[in-house]
């Protein structure tokens, strides 16, 4: 039987949230041959080059970099070949062409931060709080042509909690995620894992998780409170949902809601010019905790009210 140091790896990813799962293969001592990432670019004010976060790790770690800037380049390939994996492994990366995905002898596998077949696509994350989801978790799955459908391979689930926002459950799904990849190595490498097609798991309501763009940050007042509210969280603290006061954007990091009635314009907003600002929602009343009004920094709303004429 072989263990995870028998199967010879490259890795896959680019942001913090990939480091976490190389960290745990390079912590659970697996055989890492190569890391794949993406080119270096510039970034920060002084526009230097900087070094993706899964690069300055694999660095740290004196592994093998890679960086193709397009994955079909023949001499990239050829490298890819020559180091002869057992196992590619990707982690929050771009997608694959199928002559990478294919190459080893066990294939890809994915770590996916939902629980397929729910929340399909490039932020799971984000659209299991604005669902208003309880309970989401991470999947490895076996890649194929079609994005986020292959075998599930296993699954850990991780609670919502109501506080969560993106920031914390992203946080919670990357430590979780690194540690499933682990168990998923292993078993591979044992041969006890069964796979598990997704078209065999019951669901209703499939829901899916598109890229976020600048109109999904926009808050639509004639929505019940509590979904406003949702968004926020789903929302904070990247890219932040933002409505607009006084012809300015307002961004809105942390809320509350009631569901206490109200005659008053949806969208329309109310503040005693000391302890709350709150905005009038389908059902009830949104009331902002945290927020940034264009031109300032982010503040917590009683340090705002101290400045603002309503």
């Amino acid at each position: 039987m072989q263990g995870i140091k028998d199967l010879k790896i490259v890795f896959f990813g680019t942001p913090d949230f990939a480091v976490a799962s190389l960290n745990a293969l390079v912590e659970a001592r697996a055989n890492i041959a190569a890391v794949v990432t993406a080119p270096d670019k510039p970034a920060g004010r002084g526009m230097q080059m900087q070094a993706s976060a899964v690069k300055q790790y694999a660095v740290s770690k004196n592994i093998n970099v890679l960086q193709p800037e397009k994955l079909k380049n023949p001499e990239f390939i050829n490298e890819l070949k020559s180091i002869n994996a057992d196992l590619h492994v990707v982690v929050a990366f771009r997608m694959l062409p199928e002559m990478v995905w294919n190459m080893p002898p066990l294939g890809t596998v994915n770590v996916h931060a939902s629980l397929l077949p729910q929340y399909r696509g490039a932020a799971p994350i984000n659209w299991a709080i604005i669902n208003g989801e309880k309970e989401t978790g991470v999947t490895t799955f076996r890649l194929k042509h079609e994005i986020d459908t292959g075998n599930i391979l296993l699954q850990h689930k991780v609670m919502i909690e109501p506080e969560d926002n993106i920031g914390s459950l992203y946080q919670k799904l990357m430590i979780e995620g690194g540690k499933l990849l682990v168990e998923t190595v292993k078993g591979l490498a044992a041969g006890t894992l069964k796979e598990v097609p997704q078209a065999d798991i019951a669901t209703e309501n499939l829901r899916h998780a598109p890229k976020i763009f600048k109109e999904d940050t926009k808050i639509d007042w004639s929505k019940p409170a509590e979904q406003v509210h949702n968004l926020i969280r789903g929302m904070s603290p990247i890219p932040a949902a933002y409505t607009t006061l006084q012809d300015k954007t307002l961004k809105i990091y942390v809320s509350h809601f009631s569901t206490e009635e109200h005659h008053k314009p949806i969208g329309s907003y109310d503040t005693d010019g000391k302890t709350y600002l709150r905005f009038a929602a389908a059902d009830g009343w949104l009331f902002v905790d945290e927020l940034q009004l264009e031109g300032k920094k982010r503040m917590k709303t009683e340090e705002f009210l101290r400045g603002f004429r309503a």
